[in-house]
């Protein structure tokens, strides 16, 4: 039975989340999750393809995109397919990486988008990865503190995050941080 196609025009909001098979660790150490990183930064730039929020963590990952020029399917592929070469060659492994297809899950732009972006955002700390809020902080592979400004990348939108949480940068980076409703400057 041939599968669904998956609804995708360019400026959809799209939530990506992709295991590993049998839930295994994708990401065995910082080399992995810095190689996945250089890999979706490349992908994301060539197709022009914004994104919001993202998340890794050892056995899965979240993404937030919204389709550019080229389709979600297409710059999945990309990424996948090369980070799970790489990854097999490099483990001396061989075989399926990752569990199904990744999941896209088409979002509306508007009050979810906040709530997608926290939710996102917080999965290293709901995995245990980090202890505390202060940790999420400084953590290198969550989009989380690229919005508060610790960490930067020209890759990640984090302006228009940040400007739904208000006009001034500091006062939407400390909503963003204390997790409040936006409301109006």
């Amino acid at each position: 039975m041939p599968r669904k196609a998956r609804i995708d025009a360019p400026g959809a909001l799209q939530h990506i989340i992709c295991r590993g098979i049998d839930r295994c660790d994708i990401f065995i150490d910082q080399r992995d999750k810095k190689g996945f990183l250089e890999r979706l930064v490349r992908v994301l730039l060539e197709s022009q393809t914004p994104c919001y929020a993202w998340a890794l963590l050892n056995n899965h990952f979240h993404l937030l995109l919204k389709t550019g020029n080229v389709p979600i399917s297409t710059l999945m592929r990309r990424l996948l397919t090369g980070y799970a070469i790489t990854f097999n060659l490099r483990h001396k492994r061989a075989g399926h990486l990752f569990q199904n297809r990744y999941k896209s899950i088409l979002c509306q732009e508007d009050n979810y988008l906040l709530e997608l972006v926290r939710y996102i955002h917080l999965n290293p700390l709901r995995a245990g990865l980090v202890d505390s809020m202060h940790q999420l902080d400084q953590y290198s592979y969550c989009g989380h503190s690229v919005l508060l400004g610790i960490h930067s990348n020209d890759w990640q939108d984090a302006d228009y995050v940040l400007r739904l949480f208000g006009k001034m940068l500091p006062v939407s980076r400390g909503r963003q941080r204390s997790c409040n409703r936006p409301f109006q400057d």
